[in-house]
């Protein structure tokens, strides 16, 4: 069962409903040790004290705010949390707002709020149901772990989401960023064009068709090297268009997104140009590879639902896939 990591109440009006906050989303990650080169020798790190040398223990730590010239105040755990003992424990919303009206750049984490008992179901979905008819978000603040945070209380199906905000005065200027565009905009066949690209290339929001290669490749990598296996190197990004072959480029992604279709003047090894198919090698006996390696290869096969597949399971739909593979290559 999910833990909370944090418990209070929601207020709105005169009604408090005590709830939970769970996280909604896991870091996938893969997290290394350290060690010194050409050692097996581990990297630890200690609190030490910089005058005397000596560790310090977790609980004999406080926190020291620079007021300058070398000075500190110096400032206990309790201390922070007497300031405000209120705000440590209730998520008080003050007023409701559009959803749609918030700025996507103030969105910083989600976390699932739940009634910490069947008692305050009622208020509970009371709050969440009328959210849902009015599009409206609650904003809130309250604090955690000596933090304070502005929040987003909304409706989402059946459970009431939190979402943390950024402050206004954290969110950076962007007109310091340099090499922005001008004032001049961007019209004629290259707005159509792109214009064309784009819609070419939409589509419903499918999350579940994204996946985090990179932490695929490292899972990879590292089995690899656990077998003494050769470690392939991936190809170089593209390099960046040139001004004058944007058209070309434009009219060569329209027509790949529409059917491959190649545009007339487009030449092999430009955008939309014919690829040249690498031979695959022969499959392997798959009892002999481990479940990482049927991963792998069911994900070259692009085989679906391979995530949540028993390995007998998984040495079916990559026997399957790859025979298709096969018949695909020999009909070709």
């Amino acid at each position: 069962m999910a833990r909370a990591i944090w418990t209070g109440s929601i207020s709105f009006g005169l009604v408090s409903i005590p709830v939970g906050l769970f996280s909604a989303t896991e870091d996938h990650t893969i997290h290394f040790n350290q060690f010194e080169r050409g050692t097996a020798d581990r990297i630890r790190y200690q609190r030490v004290n910089e005058r005397t040398g000596k560790e310090v223990e977790y609980s004999d730590i406080v926190k020291g705010k620079d007021v300058g010239g070398g000075d500190y105040v110096l400032v206990e755990p309790d201390e922070l949390a007497d300031i405000a003992p209120g705000r440590s424990r209730t998520i008080d919303i003050v007023t409701f707002v559009d959803l749609d009206e918030i700025d996507p750049i103030f969105f910083q984490k989600t976390y699932w709020l739940a009634p910490t008992a069947e008692q305050y179901a009622r208020p509970y979905a009371l709050l969440r149901d009328a959210m849902a008819r009015t599009n409206r978000a609650g904003i809130a603040t309250f604090v955690m772990r000596g933090k304070e945070y502005l929040t987003a209380v909304r409706a989402d199906d059946d459970v009431l989401a939190l979402e943390t905000l950024f402050f206004a005065d954290e969110i950076r200027d962007r007109s310091s960023l340099d090499e922005l565009p001008g004032t001049s905009k961007a019209k004629g066949k290259e707005m159509e064009m792109a214009t064309g690209l784009i819609e070419s290339m939409s589509g419903p929001w499918r999350p579940e068709d994204f996946r985090d290669t990179f932490t695929e490749r490292v899972e990879k990598l590292i089995e690899d090297k656990r077998r003494g296996r050769e470690i392939v190197t991936e190809a170089e990004p593209p390099e960046p268009t040139a001004m004058s072959d944007l058209i070309a480029a434009l009219e060569a992604s329209v027509a790949e997104a529409r059917g491959g279709r190649k545009p007339a003047g487009t030449k092999p090894g430009k955008a939309g140009g014919k690829k040249t198919r690498k031979a695959e090698p022969e499959a392997p006996d798959l009892s002999e590879l481990s479940k990482a390696d049927l991963a792998a290869m069911a994900r070259d096969l692009d085989v679906a639902g391979r995530s949540s597949m028993n390995r007998a399971d998984l040495e079916k739909a990559v026997a399957k896939a790859s025979g298709a593979a096969q018949k695909r290559r020999k009909a070709s």
